[in-house]
């Protein structure tokens, strides 16, 4: 009934809404295409009628120059009139004169004087008349020159007028144009009213028509209503009958409750106190085998010299933009650390790395992880910690970060310091610094004085078999100061650019390289460690970096020197008798640290956004894949006793103090390479050079 009733209500809302639609009078529909379209009729309409006030203001302007010109033209035919009367006026007087020396003449001749006396009278009498006669002539030339003057002007006045004729001849054509146009433009405006007065119709009856459909099919619906109403009443008495029965056995139910709670709750909260304890006990054994398996993993890590693989996530920032591309994709394993899972097209993707810092992790707790293989550094061994992943990803802000909050790069270098001033008792170190990049498959020293130049890997002549890099600028450091130096310096030398994925994008890929030469001063035990620390250019594809030109050239170059330590890695993996470590000027350089006598790191730098996933997928993967890679058990540079007669001629004996110097690394036999700079000025050149392994 009461659905019924609001069916009723609905209904006569409807019939209201109707009457009132068919009462209303006819206006103009808003917000309809038809409108708009009258209103842009009438904007041209009155812009049309503006234009013909203009030109109707135009043509009176006309129409008084026209006056003028005619009331000018008028004046000059007055004028002309006057002169031709005066002229008149001249020419009758000099007929009056001319007649009157004839007569003047004739009386003279029929005189009777003395015949000289007559004659001589008559010639003055006749040169007078002479030039009066020339005068007249004169003048009546000077009055034809201004009457040919003034028909001039007449003729170009006439010749005006007309041109003025034409042009308002031409107006009125334009106005009655005007005029056609806009009528026209009214006709079609009455027209497009008419069409939307029928649109208007029609859409009342359709929604007349409508409504009436809708109201049918209310009816229909409270006829089943009614007929449901009818069929549920029957089943209405059963259900009152159960419930009643129901009601009756529900009276004893409360006690019998109470006693099978009791009961149960005895049950449960035994059962509870005893799968706490499994629990806990359980968790206990848990944590305890995580942690043997967590250390049993790195000394097996250790003693197998696996290179060691850790990602950090950056935060998710303001240039990732809004929307559903910058939502972060992904996630972290509460319980391993080690773990990382990926959302890629919907689908969770995990992968199994040593550590995984999460975007709340600190420079410090990076730094943390990695500071025990820059101790072994320190001991002779050869190490690598290299970020890798796609522009933008946080690589060289992980190695070397900002002033105030510094990467791996600053960080290492402080702990090689602190280090090496614990060991001074007993040890003599000394510390070299050398900065290069590796561009479009070219090497470049960034500290050299032509930082342009392309430098070539060359073997050491020794027989060593190390490698090394003649013409490689290498600094002497003492402090953390000299370290800031070269860096400022280094830093400023390096290839950038603006691409799609970040503004100042590296182009380039970066290498730090920090050589450890110890003595021991009681043994002469001498040490040489080794400290690789690379920032690779961004792994992104070069359709994604938006590159063209020498960007373009520049995206490939580090596309190819990056599929290259892929091949390396492969090959590495799966141990392969030929590595080609020299396809790429970049794993050639990076030898001695990927191969057997070395400790290697990877930082994989992971972007979160949901647009980066597939650059995060292969970063992953391809870190998946060096993971695996065994290396053999990491082996210490050191020897006993003297070192070659040219290191005799280079170093100064042990337990000596060590003075700041920078050398250039070059052949056997080749000059000295001296730059001048504030770098050079500040750090004292010592003007030796030899092969350095690199």
């Amino acid at each position: 009934m009461v659905e019924n009733e609001r069916l009723r209500q609905e209904m006569r809302r409807c019939e209201a809404e109707l009457q009132e639609l068919r009462a209303k009078p006819a206006a103009p529909c808003t917000g309809c295409e038809h409108s708009q379209e009258s209103a842009q009729l009438r904007d041209k309409l009155s812009q049309l009628q503006l234009e013909v006030a203009e030109n109707k203001g135009m043509l009176s302007e006309l129409n008084l120059e026209v006056q003028q010109k005619t009331d000018r033209l008028a004046e000059v035919e007055l004028r002309l009139k006057d002169c031709l009367a005066e002229k008149a006026q001249e020419e009758e007087r000099l007929s009056r004169r001319l007649r009157d020396s004839h007569e003047t003449i004739a009386s003279l001749r029929a005189q009777s004087p003395p015949v000289k006396y007559v004659i001589k009278t008559v010639e003055v009498e006749s040169s007078k008349t002479t030039q009066a006669l020339s005068e007249s002539q004169a003048h009546n030339q000077h009055l034809q020159e201004q009457v040919a003057m003034q028909r001039q002007v007449l003729k170009e006045m006439e010749q005006q007028l007309q041109s003025a004729h034409q042009l308002t001849a031409q107006l009125r054509a334009q106005i009655a144009m005007y005029e056609a146009e806009l009528e026209r433009a009214h006709g079609q405006m009455l027209e497009e009213m008419q069409s939307l007065e029928e649109d208007k119709n029609r859409a009342i009856e359709e929604a007349f028509a409508r409504a009436q459909v809708e109201m049918k099919a209310v009816h229909e619906n409270l006829a089943g209503v009614r007929t449901n109403l009818l069929t549920l009443q029957p089943a209405l008495r059963t259900l009152t009958n159960d419930y009643n029965g129901l009601k009756r056995q529900v009276r004893g139910f409360p006690l019998l409750l109470q006693e099978a709670l009791k009961s149960v709750k005895a049950e449960i909260g035994q059962a509870i106190e005893e799968v706490n304890g499994n629990n806990q006990e359980l968790l206990r054994k848990y944590r305890r085998e995580l942690q043997l398996r967590k250390k049993c993993h790195n000394e097996l890590v250790r003693l197998k010299g696996n290179i060691r693989v850790i990602a950090r996530v950056r935060p998710v920032t303001k240039e990732d933009g809004e929307g559903p591309e910058a939502t972060n994709a992904v996630t972290f394993d509460p319980d391993d650390d080690s773990i990382i899972h990926l959302l890629h097209r919907g689908k969770p993707v995990s992968f199994e790395l040593d550590k995984v810092f999460s975007p709340r992790a600190s420079q410090q707790d990076v730094f943390q992880e990695v500071q025990a293989l820059i101790t072994s550094c320190i001991d002779g061994f050869n190490v690598c910690i290299f970020a890798y992943g796609q522009t933008g990803a946080g690589k060289t802000y992980t190695m070397e970060g900002t002033p105030e909050n510094p990467g791996i790069n600053q960080r290492a270098l402080q702990l090689l310091f602190s280090e090496v001033q614990e060991k001074a008792s007993d040890w003599e170190y000394t510390i070299t610094v050398s900065a290069a990049e590796i561009y479009n498959e070219a090497l470049r020293d960034l500290l050299g004085q032509e930082p342009q130049e392309k430098l070539e890997i060359r073997l050491c002549p020794d027989g060593s078999g190390q490698l090394y890099v003649p013409g490689l600028t290498e600094f002497r450091v003492q402090s953390v100061d000299d370290i800031n130096k070269v860096f400022e310096f280094g830093h400023t030398n390096r290839t950038t650019e603006f691409t799609n994925l970040n503004e100042h994008s590296s182009r380039s890929h970066a290498l730090l390289i920090v050589t450890v030469r110890g003595v021991d001063c009681s043994t002469g035990l001498r040490t040489t460690g080794k400290l690789n620390l690379v920032d690779l250019a961004g792994s992104e594809r070069v359709g994604k970096s938006g590159a063209e030109g020498s960007r373009l050239r520049e995206a490939q170059h580090i596309n190819k020197s990056l599929s290259a330590l892929g091949d390396v890695i492969a090959a590495l993996r799966s141990r392969q008798g030929h590595v080609p470590f020299r396809n790429s000027k970049l794993t050639y350089l990076l030898q001695d640290s990927l191969s057997g006598d070395s400790k290697t790191l990877m930082v994989v730098q992971v972007s979160p956004v949901e647009k980066n996933t597939s650059e995060t997928l292969y970063s992953l993967k391809f870190a998946e894949r060096v993971r695996s890679v065994e290396l053999g058990p990491g082996s210490r540079r050191a020897e006993l006793g003297s070192w070659s007669s040219q290191e005799h001629l280079e170093w100064e004996p042990a337990c000596q103090t060590p003075q700041p110097a920078a050398r250039a690394h070059s052949a056997p036999g080749s000059g000295t390479t001296s730059r001048p700079g504030s770098i050079r000025r500040k750090l004292q050149p010592s003007g030796k050079s030899r092969p350095v392994p690199v």
